[in-house]
């Protein structure tokens, strides 16, 4: 991890929330708050605070009298994370299909843009970035506040599952088709079409990741 002169807590949450969303910090490790306090330039009190922020973020597990370590998110939770947000983010598309502007509109066309000349260039992680980017860029533009906090505690959870999907045969360009839609609709400000492909985008998603861990558990026989 980066170090850091700041000392304020939003810097510490901010540093730490990006180690353990990246990896860069594991599941399972713990994380001993002088230690990261002295590594990372920070105050215990600011690293303190902010191991409070990841835990009400389901990033970070503290236990009593043990400290703190990064939580892991198991299979099952992950496949509830999607269809939580599709329950969310599909809301979210339907209020973006009514009060998108011409300007916002652009942008979404643009981000699909970027995930189209990544694909077409075999950078996957790459798209898969444009990808979140996108979702992102959708729920602020729903304006509900709501479903935009909460999806964005769901995708920092599941960040490292992300990846798996996209790289699973076929997807990504399925991805691409997908996203499409779904801005298609929220461009032309049709509310059910757009709720209705986000949604069947994060079913597909979800059914993408299912069998991947299904895979992995049959070649681990």
């Amino acid at each position: 991890m980066r170090e850091s002169s700041g000392v304020s807590e939003k810097d510490a949450y901010s540093v730490l929330h990006r180690a353990v969303v990246s990896g860069e910090l594991s599941p399972g490790e713990r994380l001993v708050e002088e230690e990261l306090a002295e590594q990372l330039g920070f105050s215990r009190g600011a690293v303190r605070a902010a191991l409070v922020r990841l835990s009400h973020d389901g990033l970070v597990v503290r236990e009593p009298n043990r400290g703190a370590r990064v939580r892991r998110i198991t299979i099952e939770e992950a496949v509830e994370i999607l269809e939580a947000r599709g329950v969310l983010e599909s809301l979210a598309a339907g209020y973006a299909a009514l009060r998108r502007t011409g300007a916002e509109v652009e942008e979404l066309i643009a981000l699909l843009a970027e995930m189209r000349d990544l694909y077409a260039r075999g950078e996957l992680l790459a798209m898969s970035d444009r990808n979140a980017a996108l979702h992102g860029r959708i729920l602020e533009i729903s304006g509900h506040e709501v479903a935009r906090d909460i999806c964005a505690r769901l995708r920092s959870q599941i960040v490292r599952f992300q990846f798996r999907t996209v790289l699973a045969p076929g997807r990504a360009e399925r991805s691409i088709e997908e996203h499409a839609a779904v801005v298609a609709a929220i461009a032309a400000g049709d509310r059910a079409a757009a709720e209705q492909t986000m949604r069947a985008h994060l079913e597909h998603v979800t059914h993408t990741l299912s069998q991947v861990i299904s895979q992995d558990r049959v070649a681990a026989l």
